[in-house]
Order: structure tokens, then C-alpha cells, then sequence
């Protein structure tokens, strides 16, 4: 073994006995050891959210603080047509689940994926990514964000106030482009 390859070794096995011990899903997802239940069509902080386009609702699922900034959870329903701009996040992977409705149309890079109910996709940070919902019907899903960083708050300030680039820069995303033309989609 070379004497640098050594020297990190044992640097890693001197430090392994005051490493932090790793921890279940459990525990960072009820820290205090307690479940968090949230009704169908309730937000779990007692307040109404809601979408940047009329009549849609955010009900807030799984807040930051129930796991330790680790995870945020968002049940979107009443989704008309259409979606947000083009955009990434700078520290946070977004995870989609359509639960009812016709399908999403969603781009992750250079990629293009179509979600049916039942269907789920992962974006990774830092990559562009950008959706739009298709159908006669609202639809209804889910959208996961891990760590949570400062989702919450930005969905909370969304629901009160138009929000823009600058705002979402300040909470971590950059937008980079137009949204979905769901004329095209369809």
C-alpha cells in the first residue's frame, strides 16, 4: 500500500468511532419517533395552498421540519393543463407521481417521458427539467423534493404571490426557459 494510500486509510479509521451513526428513513422522517398523519384533501399545516393557475390546490403532505430538512411532499390537485417553466435545482433531486388524470408530458435533460397514472420519474439536481399536464380533466399528483431545502417556503410564497426568477434563484432553482406548448403535446 503507498504510504498516501496508507495515511488516508488510517485517517478514515481514526475518525470512524466519532462519525455521526447513519440512521433509518424512519428515524429522519419522524425524528420524534412519532407518525405524522395528514388527511385526504387536508395540508398538513392547517392552511390552504394554492397553484399559480386558478381552482388548483398544493396540499403540503410531508413537511421539512418532520424530517429534518431530509424530505417535502406535495399532493398538486385539480392540475389544469400545463406546467412551469423550464428549470433546475441547484441542491434537490424532484420526484413526480401521477396519481389520476390524462398524462404528463415531462422533459429531464434531453429526454422525453410521458407519465400515465401510476408512473413515476426521479429528476436529478441540476439537471433541466420542465412538465406539463395534458387532458381534457384535472389531474392529481404527487412531487417529492429531497433534501427539502427551501421548497416549502417557496410553495408557500407561490400560493400568496407571483412569483419570478429572482425569487426562484433565491430559493434554489434557476429557471432557464419557456413552458411545455401543450398545443404540441396533445
Amino acid at each position: 500500500m503507498k504510504s498516501v494510500a496508507r495515511r488516508n486509510f488510517l485517517k478514515v479509521a481514526v475518525a470512524l468511532p466519532f462519525a455521526p451513526p447513519l440512521r433509518s428513513f424512519a428515524e429522519v422522517a419522524s425524528p420524534l419517533g412519532k407518525p405524522v398523519f395528514v388527511a385526504a384533501d387536508a395540508d398538513a399545516t392547517g392552511t390552504e395552498h394554492h397553484g399559480p393557475r386558478a381552482g388548483t390546490h398544493l396540499d403540503f403532505k410531508v413537511l421539512t421540519r418532520d424530517t429534518q430538512d431530509g424530505f417535502f411532499l406535495i399532493e398538486h390537485r385539480n392540475v389544469p393543463q400545463g406546467g412551469p417553466v423550464r428549470h433546475l435545482h441547484y441542491a434537490q433531486e424532484e420526484w413526480f407521481y401521477l396519481i389520476d388524470g390524462n398524462k404528463v408530458v415531462i422533459e429531464v435533460g434531453d429526454e422525453r417521458f410521458t407519465l400515465r397514472p401510476g408512473d413515476s420519474i426521479l429528476a436529478p439536481r441540476n439537471v433541466p427539467h420542465v412538465w406539463a399536464y395534458v387532458g381534457e380533466k384535472p389531474g392529481r399528483m404527487l412531487m417529492g423534493f429531497t433534501p427539502a431545502g427551501q421548497m416549502e417556503d417557496f410553495f408557500t410564497l407561490s400560493s400568496k404571490q407571483r412569483v419570478d426568477a429572482k425569487i426562484a434563484e433565491a430559493h434554489g432553482m434557476k429557471w432557464l426557459g419557456p413552458p411545455l406548448d401543450v398545443s404540441k403535446l396533445v
